[in-house]
């Protein structure tokens, strides 16, 4: 196989797994102290203030152990996206998701898999053309060591994320308040909306504890790469004190951040399973065949 078409597939695979980190990664992590603060209204009373509605929704992403969820917008660098997802936290991660660039032709699907510490890309019958058949490229995110699984690997840092943590930014606005009440795929919700800086949320972070704010700055530095200093929030809190919906919009560096996550199911069994050995190229194997 010639350099070039190596190359080729290479650049591809990673420009798919960066697509992934922006799609679902700059989240919070699934924390056992996601921290969420009530800001001065009591949670037990049926009247709650928008801020403290959020702070409930927030919180209530603590005991999530398995998720399925929609994306769709636009990002800086990909433009239109649209993607599918399931996601296990506990007892170990795993991921799937088939996600589209709408505005990259043929070369815009993928599908991501997460599972026993290795993620792998899959380009279908186009990257097969171009891989003697195999159809999926294998980043074994063990062999890169513990800070792979943090995002040293491409898109490693979006695999151990919980995206319904993301919707934990409002916690940090100060103007959040009720737009109204919407229904989200049949569901009644009650619509919520703010903006927030990135540096009114670090600051909210104070009284976390270490893990949480660690791991919820990190999320922030995503943001900051991107060049976004504020976002303007909506959340959807269904009847569970949950979230069902958030969108996030933004101005960055490239242009427009404007995405939208509804989830479908909590807590419900998913599986992820390994594609096929003889439809996988390792990408390790394929690197040392470039460079010898």
């Amino acid at each position: 196989m010639k350099l070039s078409v190596r190359g080729s597939v290479r650049h591809r695979a990673t420009g798919a797994a960066l697509a992934v980190l922006v799609l679902g990664g700059g989240v919070a992590g699934c924390s056992e102290d996601s921290g969420a603060k009530d800001k001065g209204a009591d949670e037990s009373s049926p009247k709650m203030t928008p801020a403290a509605a959020v702070a409930k929704a927030a919180k209530n992403t603590e005991d999530i152990t398995s998720l399925s969820y929609r994306m769709r917008g636009t990002t800086p660098e990909e433009g239109r996206v649209q993607a599918e997802a399931q996601m296990r936290m506990k007892p170990d991660v795993a991921m799937s998701m088939k996600m589209t660039a709408l505005d990259q032709g043929k070369d815009g699907t993928a599908e991501i898999r997460l599972v026993d510490k290795a993620m792998y890309i899959g380009g279908g019958a186009a990257a097969a053309k171009e891989m003697d058949g195999k159809s999926w490229i294998k980043f074994d995110l063990s062999a890169l060591g513990d800070d792979a699984m943090g995002g040293s690997a491409p898109g490693a840092g979006a695999a151990d994320k919980n995206p319904a943590q993301e919707s934990t930014f409002l916690t940090g606005s100060k103007d959040v308040r009720k737009v109204g009440s919407e229904k989200i795929d049949g569901v009644e919700t009650t619509h919520y909306q703010g903006t927030v800086t990135l540096d009114q949320f670090r600051k909210s972070l104070k009284d976390e504890s270490k893990t949480t704010r660690e791991q919820r700055e990190k999320s922030l530095e995503q943001y900051e790469k991107m060049g976004v200093d504020e976002l303007t929030m909506d959340m959807w809190v269904d009847g569970d004190d949950r979230t069902k919906q958030f969108r996030m919009k933004g101005d960055a560096d490239k242009g427009k951040l404007d995405m939208v996550i509804t989830f479908v199911d909590y807590n419900k069994p998913v599986k992820v399973t390994a594609p096929p050995a003889k439809d996988t190229m390792d990408l390790a194997e394929m690197m040392g065949d470039i460079e010898s």
